[in-house]
This record gives structure tokens, C-alpha cells and sequence, in this order.
């Protein structure tokens, strides 16, 4: 039984923009600071063009192969075999995990502002978030659209008291006191607050005209980020000092409460809250189509590819990704999710971008509605940031990474013996 297509642009666009406008942007931007500098938002401008030149990848891909499980739909046409599992053991692995730290974000945030506790909460938001899933794409899109409609609409708000608000003087001098390698530090360390937009590709079986759709979702959600992110911070760094906001564990609540009063730092608050629960929503989408993709090609069990016979959603891979996020979410340890999410999602745009490539050689005849410009040099970009930006990353996260493909291989390895006994 097959999904049913009923995003069009409106929702798949904004299915990408509330998975990726998360709650980091509302805390990793002090720090970005202390790293950086004022010239923290080239960084934040150099890494949303980083981002497109993988996104531009997913455009050509998406719409060639508007299949259920996005990564793992394009590496199992490219490579098969173990690089195809383990695009989407990643994949799937690190929206479970991307989900895990949302709804533990969502729930610090209610616990403080309500004093209720946050296990309870995690179950209730799960839960509430699971059935959304199940009633149907559609359902799930028109919440996702309302959230992130309102998420946009306070963000504005926060950009403009911002900029009607007297900027410092030298806000903006020097401007790269820390000099031109401090950039790329911040670059690294902000990589994550642009994972999101491939979420349009996790849900590509259910968009409407795919080979138009897709290209045109990723690519006006990728130009949203940078215009919406280098607003922000040109409104943060102009009102407060580096010294300031790099002492901060929520900067933009500061400058909110500058500009806003009291009421500046409810909006920020409630759109932190906002920010989290979208891309909850849009992980879980993510989650369980890669499974349900990886149980159709044999990889996950097969009860993982039973589609609702009145909704046409995945229900049976919905709740079983579900339980994995409680479960994950009640161990309660963000450095171990934080790692998970970044070394998996990039692994997965390395091997996107690898896909491209070998597809563009070993298929030269398929149908591309859509092709990446400048290529191969956009690809090429796309894999040699994701592995410098591992280059940056601690001992711990890399060998996690690395524990966990194996981990992944075995039970790819086991599966495929157990079939040849059994045959």
C-alpha cells in the first residue's frame, strides 16, 4: 500500500523550515560569539551556502527519485549494499536522536515555566506528536505550517524591535578581532542550526508534483535560513557586546527583554518552545519513513512497513520510533544525543553528495527534472565541509559515530546471513 501525496509547496517548505529553525539558534549563538566575534554572521552566511551546495544535491535527487526514504532511497540506487544501510541506519538513527533532544528541550522549558515534571511532559509530547503522525501527512504538514507561521511571525517581530532599537555604536568594530580561522571555528560549531531542510526529502513519497515540488522547497527554505539567521544575529551583535553575550545561556531573550520588556522575553520563550516542538514533529516524519524504507528493502522488520489502511502513513514505524524517543529522552544524556545528530547527519550529506556523483556516471540517462548547478563542483563542496567539519569535532562524537556504524553493520551483516540460511 503506498503513501499518499499531499504536501504541496507551502507545506513542504515549511516542513523544512520548522525542522530546522530548532531551539539552538535561541542558545548557541553566545557562544558562536565568544568564538567568532561580530564576525560571527559571515559565518552564519558562509555556512547557510554551504548548506545549499548539499541541498542543491537533495534538489536533483529528490526529484529524480521521489521515494520514501529520502538518503536512503538515493544511496540504495547509487551503492546497494552496506553504504545504502548505513545512509539509512543514519539517517534514521539521527532523527530519532534530533527528536530526543527536541522534546527534552520542550520539556526543561514547560517544566521551569509550569513546575511540572518533565518525564510526564516527554510522554505527553510524544504521544500528542505520534498520533498527529498517524491521523495523516496532511495533518502533520497544516501543524507544522501553523507552528512554524507563527515561529516566523515572532522571530520578525524580534528583527524588527531589533532594528528600530539604537544599535552600539562600534558594534561592528573590530570586526574580526579573532581573525579569519575563527570564522571557520563558528562555522563548525553552528553546522547544526541548518539540519533540517532535508526533511523534505524524508517525506518526498508523500509531495505533490515531486519534480517540482522538491527543488524549489529546499532551495526557498535554504535562502529563508540564511536571510532569517543573518537578521538575528545583525540585531543581537548590534545591540549587546560580544563580552555580554557570550556570558549568555539565552542571548536573544536578552535582547528581547532590551527591546521588549517583559513581554520580549514571553515571545522568545514561547517561539524557543515553538522551535522545538517543529522539529520534533518534522524528526518524527523523518524518522519513520527512512524506517519504513529500510523495512521494504528488508533491512528493519517487516511489521515496520504496515501502512494505516484509512490514514496511508506508516503507523506501525511511527510508534515504534516513538518509543525509541521516550526511551532515549528518559536516559536523559544530551551529550550523547548532541553526538549522535551531528556525526550521523553528516555521514548521511557526504554519502548524498557521493550518491550524486556516482549516479550522474553510472546513470547518465535518468530523468532529472531537476540538475544541480555548477556540479561537480557543488557536490564536491558538499562532502569536503562535511569532513572537515568532523575535523572539528572532539575525540568522544567521532568515536560514538564510528561505534555506532559498527554497530549498524553487524545487524546488516547478521540480517544478510540469517537470510541465506534461511534460503
Amino acid at each position: 500500500m503506498d503513501l499518499r501525496r499531499e504536501l504541496g509547496l507551502l507545506h513542504a517548505t515549511m516542513m523544512g523550515l520548522g525542522s530546522t529553525i530548532c531551539a539552538g539558534i535561541f542558545v548557541v549563538l553566545g557562544q558562536a560569539v565568544a568564538i567568532a566575534g561580530p564576525a560571527v554572521i559571515l559565518s552564519f552566511l558562509f555556512c547557510g551556502i554551504i548548506n545549499v551546495a548539499t541541498m542543491l544535491s537533495y534538489c536533483e535527487l529528490g526529484a529524480a527519485m521521489p521515494r520514501v526514504g529520502g538518503e536512503y532511497a538515493y544511496a540504495k540506487e547509487a551503492f546497494k549494499g552496506l553504504p545504502s544501510f548505513l545512509t539509512g541506519w543514519y539517517e534514521w538513527s539521527s532523527n530519532v536522536f534530533y527528536a530526543t533532544l527536541m522534546v527534552l528541550g520542550s520539556a526543561y522549558m514547560l517544566s521551569y515555566l509550569m513546575q511540572i515534571n518533565k518525564f510526564l511532559i516527554i510522554i505527553i509530547l510524544v504521544i500528542i506528536f505520534t498520533a498527529i503522525n498517524i491521523k495523516g501527512i496532511k495533518e502533520a504538514g497544516t501543524t507544522q505550517t501553523l507552528l512554524t507561521s507563527i515561529l516566523l511571525a515572532i522571530i520578525f517581530l524580534f528583527v524588527g524591535a531589533g532594528l528600530t532599537h539604537s544599535f552600539r555604536s562600534n558594534a561592528f568594530e573590530p570586526f574580526m578581532l579573532k581573525g579569519p580561522l575563527s570564522m571557520i571555528a563558528a562555522i563548525a560549531f553552528i553546522f547544526e542550526t541548518y539540519l533540517g531542510v532535508e526533511a523534505i526529502a524524508a517525506a518526498q513519497a508523500e509531495i505533490k508534483e515531486p519534480e517540482k515540488t522538491i527543488p524549489r522547497a529546499m532551495i526557498l527554505c535554504s535562502l529563508i535560513l540564511i536571510i532569517v539567521y543573518c537578521l538575528v544575529v545583525y540585531v543581537t551583535v548590534g545591540i549587546l557586546s560580544p563580552d555580554v553575550l557570550s556570558k549568555s545561556p539565552t542571548p536573544l531573550n536578552l535582547v528581547a527583554e532590551t527591546t521588549m520588556g517583559s513581554v520580549g522575553v514571553i515571545l522568545l520563550t514561547t517561539a524557543g518552545l515553538i522551535a522545538a516542538l517543529t522539529s520534533l514533529n518534522s524528526a518524527i516524519i523523518a524518522s519513520s519513513r527512512a524506517a519504513y524504507a529500510m523495512s521494504q528493502n528488508g533491512h528493519f522488520p517487516k511489521a515496520l512497513r504496515k501502512v494505516h489502511k484509512h490514514c496511508k502513513t506508516p503507523y506501525v514505524a511511527i510508534i515504534s520510533g516513538s518509543i525509541f524517543i521516550i526511551f532515549f529522552s528518559i536516559i536523559d544524556n544530551l551529550e550523547f544525543v548532541v553526538y549522535s545528530i551531528n556525526f550521523g547527519f553528516l555521514i548521511g550529506f557526504s554519502l548524498v553528495n557521493l550518491s550524486l556523483i556516482k549516479l550522474r556516471r553510472s546513470k547518465p540517462y535518468l530523468n532529472r527534472p531537476f540538475k544541480t548547478p555548477l556540479y561537480p563542483l557543488m557536490p564536491i563542496i558538499g562532502i569536503i565541509t562535511s569532513l572537515m567539519l568532523l575535523a572539528f569535532f572532539d575525540i568522544k562524537p567521532l568515536v560514538f559515530g564510528i561505534i555506532w556504524g559498527l554497530f549498524g553493520s553487524m545487524i546488516y551483516f547478521f540480517k544478510q546471513k540469517s537470510e541465506r540460511h534461511s534460503t
